[in-house]
């Protein structure tokens, strides 16, 4: 949590800015002294008063393209000043490139009340100043949002990232539903949203918020679906200095998901896990000896593949884990089964790496092609266990898990389920742990090394009034003093964790 709360913006940069001065003293370049501790309080303390001076930027920036709208003509600030437009204006002021200027803008524009509507006698509105103005209605999910921006919560980036990938409620698109059903779901998304800001990326961000729109808009999934099929394309072009070839490709998201699973396959080796079979450290050091870069070995795995068609001999290319693409879906997306398979799916898929939506009709396509593994949660969504009999989770179970956490479980890490090994919570030779799904979890090869080498550990607590298991990450003590920092709770990445329409 931010430790401003709700102080004004012009306060919280006087204050950030007051202690970035303290830290530094007279030399601002002076960072090669302080210990790692200092330093990192140092560049929060920055991030805290850039994230304010954004605020006035971004207002000020709103406030200039206001006084600068093509209404206004040679009278319009920007205009007076010798420039076209607002955002040329700011441009060369701040320094910004366009791009940032209008996010500035825009967040500006979200924090700046709306003007008010004036109603007359009869309830309409006036347009004049003559009667008692009315406050425009914020919607909660949105009201939540803004305030987060201006408490110093999110910075402009993130804040962007939220608001665009979630968009607006689609209410319109069905009146079936209690009106207000979406506002309220897309109330809990900016909640846990605002919840995982700190250990995420602006881009993970921004994915997420879009998954979660997707989880509740099967509608717009396939409308979004079909525009992105319609704008695939592929073209080349020769560069006239040095007369490279180049490539550019917009993928529609069924193929892009393919291409990703080929290319995921391909890195395997080098990215994890390691425990995928008997010759694993053979194909390992294989990778580590390959001087090509990810990028040559991902180019050179797809013009194999374009060389060699149809007649290409698979194991060659991807080693021990074919490419293939993984959906999941909740069973109540599935309706009208029959007892010869037929179904009818009325709700979106997910990527299992990555999380993106798939509209119904892929689903289906899927679900004929290749069939389904089922995976049965009970009420506080627990698979099924096999105890000790096996040192190494099942492929039922290693599915199980990847559903329930989404990709690695360590704070701030992205990298998705294929890439992830499945860590016993109590070790299976130190604590006698049991090959439980209750007891796996999801860590990528770098996270997981780095648990057991540095001592971190990570504990499972069962509540008893509803049975849900919460996942705790705790530090080893610091090396210098002994503390023992606060446990951290470690939180699911995967679709499910958002409403479902």
């Amino acid at each position: 949590m931010n430790s401003f709360g709700s102080i004004p913006p012009v306060a919280r940069l006087t204050d950030a800015v007051t202690r970035v001065a303290a830290r530094l003293g007279t030399d601002p370049t002076a960072v090669t002294g302080l210990d790692d501790d200092d330093l990192l309080r140092l560049l929060s303390e920055a991030a805290d008063a850039r994230k304010a001076l954004d605020l006035v930027v971004a207002a000020a920036s709103a406030e200039v393209s206001r006084r600068s709208t093509r209404d206004l003509g040679y009278g319009g600030l920007a205009q007076r000043k010798g420039l076209r437009t607002g955002t040329a204006l700011v441009q060369q002021i701040t320094g910004l490139g366009r791009p940032d200027v209008t996010r500035a803008v825009r967040a500006g524009e979200e924090l700046a009340p709306p003007p008010p509507v004036h109603e007359g006698p009869d309830g309409g509105d006036t347009g004049t100043d003559t009667a008692a103005p009315t406050e425009p209605v914020i919607a909660g999910w949105l009201d939540r949002l803004r305030g987060a921006l201006a408490s110093g919560l999110l910075s402009q980036a993130q804040f962007h990232a939220i608001r665009t990938g979630l968009g607006e409620p689609p209410v319109d698109s069905y009146p079936d539903l209690d009106p207000d059903f979406l506002p309220q779901a897309w109330d809990q998304a900016v909640v846990i949203l605002l919840d995982e800001a700190t250990t995420r990326t602006v881009e993970d961000l921004r994915d997420q918020a879009r998954i979660a729109r997707d989880r509740l808009d099967p509608i717009g999934v396939t409308m979004r679906f079909e525009e992105r099929f319609e704008n695939r394309s592929f073209r080349v072009w020769t560069d006239p200095e040095t007369g490279q070839r180049h490539g550019r490709f917009a993928f529609d998201d069924d193929a892009a998901a393919w291409v990703d699973s080929i290319l995921r396959a391909a890195l395997r080796p080098r990215r994890g896990p390691r425990f995928v079979g008997a010759d694993a450290a053979e194909k390992t050091a294989d990778a580590e000896a390959d001087v090509r870069s990810n990028e040559q070995l991902q180019y050179d795995t797809l013009i194999a593949i374009l060389r060699t068609g149809a007649n290409a001999d698979p194991t060659q290319a991807f080693g021990d884990r074919q490419p293939g693409v993984r959906i999941v879906a909740d069973a109540s997306a599935i309706s009208d089964i029959d007892d010869r398979g037929a179904m009818k799916v009325v709700g979106v898929g997910h990527l299992q790496d990555g999380g993106q939506a798939l509209p119904p009709g892929v689903v289906e396509k899927y679900l004929c092609d290749a069939g389904a593994v089922p995976v049965i949660w009970d009420a506080p969504g627990r698979p099924l266990d096999v105890g000790r009999e096996l040192r190494l989770f099942t492929r039922k179970q290693r599915i199980a898990i990847a559903a329930r956490d989404g990709g690695c479980l360590w704070p701030g890490c992205d990298r998705p389920p294929s890439e992830c090994e499945y860590h016993h919570s109590d070790h299976w030779w130190e604590h006698h742990g049991k090959t439980d799904v209750d007891d796996g979890v999801l860590l990528c090869r770098n996270c997981h090394m780095r648990l057991h080498n540095q001592g971190w550990r990570i504990t499972r607590e069962r509540a008893p009034d509803t049975g849900i298991d919460t996942y705790w990450l705790h530090a080893p003590p610091d090396p210098i003093t002994g503390a023992i920092a606060d446990p951290v709770e470690l939180r699911s990445k995967s679709p499910r964790r958002f409403r479902a329409a």
